[in-house]
């Protein structure tokens, strides 16, 4: 009778033990495929971002309103008719000083020519942004991105970044980093009415 007891004891235990390898099993695939699902949201993510990025370098320009550190209020809309070069900078930016004499020489030669030049300044405080300003002899509209507005519609990523904007206010090309006169005068070709 000792023998019977021994087997049937065992075999809810073994019953049991395979309960949990089942158990364990599908706990397992489970994490795998949360793994796995996190793994093609990324790459949905990253596939969205970079859609984004080549979007935003053409298209009807995203609008903004801006206040100058003169305290002249001017809007994307009230340009229309003309080429906009839309720079974000900051003064905190090396490559932002590297270009700043060349927009500032580009701006006035282009000035008369139905091509507006804009500066936004990005995540900087604003007697370092005017200190700046000076230093190049700036004289082109200049103004803080308050809040990021401005920033967040165009989709920056880092300063400078350059719009061309054409005269119907679509984005014509993006310049991310430092632009050059080559680059200037090969896109202001693109923008001017």
């Amino acid at each position: 009778m000792a023998e019977r007891i021994a087997p049937d004891r065992a075999q809810p235990a073994s019953a049991e033990a395979a309960q949990a390898r089942q158990r364990s099993v599908r706990a397992w695939q489970s994490i795998f495929v949360l793994i796995l699902l996190g793994f093609v949201g990324l790459l949905a993510a990253r596939l969205i971002q970079t859609n984004q990025s080549e979007h935003r370098a053409s298209g009807e320009a995203p609008p903004f309103t801006m206040t100058t550190f003169a305290g002249e209020t001017i809007t994307l809309a009230s340009l229309r008719g003309k080429g906009v070069v839309l720079n974000f900078w900051a003064s905190w930016c090396a490559p932002c000083r590297d270009e700043a004499a060349l927009l500032e020489a580009t701006w006035r030669r282009e000035r008369e020519n139905g091509v507006v030049f804009i500066g936004l300044d990005y995540l900087d405080q604003e007697p370092a942004a005017k200190a700046y300003l000076a230093e190049f002899d700036v004289t082109y509209p200049n103004g803080p991105d308050l809040q990021s507005a401005a920033a967040r519609r165009y989709g920056i990523k880092g300063v400078p970044e350059t719009f061309f904007i054409d005269a119907e206010g679509n984005i014509q090309e993006l310049v991310i980093g430092p632009v050059s006169q080559a680059q200037l005068d090969e896109l202001l070709d693109k923008i001017r009415p």
